[in-house]
């Protein structure tokens, strides 16, 4: 699920085995990514846009709502990713982004993908050169079957609550507990939800933590073994780097894709505030 910057080093050295590196710098707000890549990306990385390919258009999904397996797929295809080739993704340094990516590739299929720990600015502190201008993708022949990651929708969510199991906002305290909303335009969180910041599963470099730390997070955070788990956020993209660092601790959790985002859609849908 992970690969460092030294391993990876090796891997695109080599002619047989070298990954599809997909760079999917992005940032809420902006700048756009493609301004970034442009100045500089690991040798051979296309850049793939969230906004466009890891989304379809915002609307009554959320903001960032899961893409259509066909667009999903031709845009793989069009960065160079292949059935039978492992994946790579990165973006700058804490791998929100890049889990996205990740989450993308499993949910359709890719048997083989991972997540650059720490992200290019980890390439960069190895010492490893970087290359400028675009890119373009060798085709690819990957064929998007979605199914291979577990998914809830607002009453899958509801459920879990309801049923015992915990259900993580990966936002920011101060999101989840309805004191700022700077995005969506309704503050609070889902009834029942448990806070655990993204940012507190990744060090100060954005690399994630060991297993034992991250298991001591979640548990923490009211998490026990055999327990049904689920993760939202603002629009879906977040929580996709919840479930990454849950999978690493040895847990299954599904992604709510429509998030925050979504559930204020319904008026009917109940909003808590506070802890």
């Amino acid at each position: 699920m992970l690969i460092s910057a030294e391993d990876l080093h090796e891997r695109v050295g080599g002619a047989r085995d070298r990954p599809a590196l997909l760079d999917v710098r992005w940032a809420l707000g902006g700048p756009p990514g493609v301004e970034e890549y442009l100045r500089g990306h690991i040798p051979g990385a296309v850049f793939v846009d969230l906004e466009t390919a890891l989304a379809a258009p915002p609307g009554a999904r959320g903001r960032h709502p899961l893409p259509d397996a066909r667009a999903f797929e031709a845009g793989m295809r069009g960065a160079g990713v292949r059935n039978d080739r492992a994946a790579v993704v990165y973006d700058a340094a804490s791998s929100i982004a890049a889990a996205r990516a990740w989450w993308l590739l499993r949910y359709f299929g890719h048997r083989d993908v991972a997540v650059l720990d720490g992200g290019l600015a980890a390439w960069v502190a190895a010492g490893y050169p970087v290359q400028s201008g675009e890119i373009a993708g060798a085709p690819g022949d990957f064929v998007a079957r979605p199914g291979g990651m577990a998914v809830i929708d607002a009453s899958g969510a509801v459920g879990l609550v309801e049923g015992g199991g915990v259900l993580l906002d990966a936002r920011a305290s101060e999101r989840f507990r309805g004191e700022q909303e700077p995005i969506d335009p309704v503050a609070g969180h889902i009834p029942g939800a448990r806070n655990l910041p993204a940012s507190s599963v990744v060090d100060a470099s954005g690399r994630f933590l060991d297993r034992e730390a991250l298991r001591a997070r979640f548990q923490a955070a009211g998490l026990s073994d055999g327990v049904d788990l689920a993760a939202y956020c603002g629009s879906g993209v977040t929580a996709a780097h919840t479930v990454l660092a849950l999978s690493l601790a040895g847990y299954r959790g599904a992604l709510y894709p429509g998030s925050w985002s979504e559930w204020i859609t319904d008026p009917a849908r109940p909003v808590a505030t506070g802890d």
